[in-house]
């Protein structure tokens, strides 16, 4: 927590010139009674990730923010225990899927939000916003591959050549949005053989996607499947030589999805005047700024500078996968319990 204090200081000081203009867009600043408010967010999204950006909102706005950290999944089963009694105002997911999985429970926003991201970055019934992209890639070893060496479409992993070679994590959120992804572009079948085929492969298994990066650096697997931002948190910590490079499938298809992490406003909440402000401080160019240049995702805002680093998305091979088909989560992790990927 220290450190992140410490980061949202530096972070504070590095936005000056744009905090003023955006504590105005936002509404009031912290001089005119805002710090009365309180405002409750459970966060899907790790602390490390966005409690800087949460931390300098409140700073910014003078609102008093409370953060509940948990994974998507376990949050969004909260909410569902919860149902009317929550207390959260505001539910910050990781991903389409578990936003999918209580938006019964999220009121409308207001088109002035909505109207801020793509048409493809946000609900298309209104109930949630994407916050910021993040793109499913192949993490490569350098010292044994080049990009020659990978195959056009991730489905070709499942080729016995890439046997005790291949991490990934069947248990993360993000991983499950891509099978979801592949379940939308191939159907139950074809997906059911993709994960009966890397299992065949005998992968290395790990939590998340951080420790599969290093993994990739260390020799220890020649490929993994990650979101995008990861290699790049290694690059800056330990520089260019570090063994490791994302690969984006030439084909594109599932492997080449481009996620969003979004947020909705609970229709229980309280506090939707407080709410509907994080939100737009969110998708401000102070907060847009923050995702790009210090968590290394994807700006949904146009105009917002990013680094070098970012392979545009306009280069990326996406697929065209309409949003309401990235949400049905229950389904994939059924079809990873019938391949026997997840218990």
């Amino acid at each position: 927590m220290v450190a992140n204090r410490n980061k949202a200081i530096i972070l504070m000081m590095v936005l000056l010139p744009l905090i003023g203009t955006v504590a105005t867009a936002c509404g009031n600043g912290p001089d005119e009674g805002e710090s009365s408010q309180t405002l409750t967010i459970y966060s899907g999204r790790s602390e490390t990730l966005v409690d800087p950006v949460i931390q300098l909102f409140g700073q910014t706005t003078g609102i008093k923010v409370k953060v509940n950290y948990a994974s998507t999944p376990q949050l969004a089963a909260t909410l569902l225990e919860e149902g009317g009694n929550t207390p959260a105002d505001i539910f910050f997911a990781q991903d389409p899927g578990g936003l999918g999985a209580v938006v019964e429970m999220l009121s409308t926003l207001p088109d002035s939000i909505l109207d801020r991201v793509p048409d493809w970055a946000r609900s298309p019934t209104g109930q949630w916003v994407g916050i910021s992209g993040r793109a499913r890639t192949v993490v490569y070893n350098t010292e044994r591959l080049t990009e020659a060496d990978l195959p056009d479409d991730i489905f070709d992993f499942i080729d016995p050549k890439w046997k005790g070679r291949i991490g990934w994590a069947p248990g993360n959120a993000s991983f499950q949005t891509m099978v979801t992804a592949m379940r939308a572009l191939w159907g139950e079948d074809k997906t059911l053989r993709w994960l009966e085929g890397i299992q065949a492969n005998d992968p290395n298994v790990y939590p998340k996607n951080t420790p599969q990066v290093a993994a990739v650096a260390a020799g220890e697997i020649d490929v993994g499947f990650v979101n995008h931002y990861y290699l790049f948190r290694f690059l800056a910590e330990e520089g260019e030589s570090f063994p490791a490079r994302n690969y984006h499938p030439r084909a594109g298809g599932p492997g080449a999805t481009i996620m969003v992490a979004g947020a909705g406003i609970l229709e229980a909440s309280k506090n939707k005047e407080p709410a509907e402000k994080f939100l737009e401080f969110l998708l401000s160019t102070v907060g847009q700024q923050y995702f790009a240049a210090q968590t290394f995702e994807y700006p949904l805002v146009e105009g917002i500078n990013t680094p070098l680093v970012l392979v545009p998305l306009s280069e990326i091979n996406q697929p065209n996968i309409p949003m309401k088909d990235m949400t049905d989560l229950r389904a994939t992790q059924d079809l990873l319990r019938k391949a026997g990927v997840i218990p």
